[in-house]
C-alpha cells in the first residue's frame, strides 16, 4: 500500500500502519519510531503520535512511557484473550439483533450474509475479501441494531482480529467450508429471534476459528 495523504492526516497514518502490522510488515514487538516515520512520510510527528493512539484503541500498538510505541505482540495466548472478548461482544451483539430486527432490515442483512458466502466458494479465495466480507455482516448487524458504544467496541476489534486472520491465512482458508456454514446457518437463528441458539452458533465458531489461530501461531 502506497501512503497517500487523505483528508483526515492521522487516520490515514494509523491505516497505513494498521495495514503493515496486520499483514505482519511491522511484526509483533517491533518498535515503531515516531520521529523515523514522520521522516519517511513527510508528515509531523504530532500526526504520527496521534495515529499511533487510534493504532493503540485498535489493539495494534502498545505505547509505553519512556520507551515509546510497538507492535502488540501476537502469540497463542494472546490471540485466546482477544477472541475470547470479540466473541462475547458478537453474541451480545446477537441478542440485541433477534429483539430488534424489523421486516425492512432483512434485505440488507441477508445480502451481506450472501456476499460473505459468495466470497467463500472460490477454493482459490482472497482471505482478505473473505474477511472484509465477514465484517461487512457484522457492521449491517450493527446498524440495525443501533447501539453506538457495541458498535464502537467490535470496531476497534476489528483490526485485531484481521491480523490474527492474516497470519493463520492457510488454516483459515481450510476452514472456509465451515465458515460458510456458519454464515448459512446464523440467519436463520437471528430469524426466528432465537438468541440462544445464535449465541451457541457464535460460540462454537469462535472457538473453532480461536484454534485455528492458536494453531498457526503456535507453528
Amino acid at each position: 500500500m502506497d501512503f497517500q495523504v487523505p483528508n483526515t492526516l492521522a487516520e490515514q497514518i494509523a491505516n497505513y500502519l494498521a495495514e503493515r502490522i496486520m499483514t505482519g510488515q511491522i511484526r509483533p514487538g517491533e518498535r515503531i519510531q515516531e520521529a523515523t516515520l514522520a521522516g519517511e512520510l513527510k508528515v509531523s510527528r504530532a500526526s504520527v503520535k496521534e495515529a499511533l493512539y487510534t493504532l493503540e484503541r485498535w489493539h495494534l500498538v502498545e505505547n509505553t512511557p519512556r520507551k515509546g510505541a510497538s507492535a502488540t505482540r501476537l502469540d497463542s495466548a494472546h490471540a485466546s484473550e482477544l477472541y475470547d472478548v470479540y466473541m462475547h461482544l458478537l453474541m451480545m451483539l446477537a441478542v440485541r439483533l433477534c429483539e430488534r430486527w424489523q421486516e425492512s432490515d432483512k434485505p440488507k442483512m441477508l445480502a451481506a450474509v450472501n456476499n460473505a458466502v459468495e466470497r467463500m466458494k472460490s477454493s482459490a479465495a482472497d482471505i482478505s475479501a473473505v474477511v472484509e466480507a465477514s465484517f461487512e455482516v457484522m457492521e449491517a448487524c450493527c446498524e440495525v441494531v443501533g447501539n453506538p458504544y457495541l458498535t464502537e467496541a467490535l470496531s476497534n476489534f476489528k483490526p485485531a482480529v484481521s491480523r490474527a486472520y492474516y497470519l493463520s491465512a492457510d488454516r483459515y482458508r481450510r476452514g472456509l467450508a465451515q465458515t460458510s456454514e456458519f454464515f448459512a446457518n446464523l440467519p436463520q437463528a437471528v430469524l426466528a429471534r432465537d438468541s440462544v441458539k445464535a449465541q451457541a452458533l457464535i460460540r462454537e465458531f469462535a472457538e473453532h476459528q480461536k484454534a485455528l489461530i492458536q494453531q498457526a501461531l503456535g507453528a
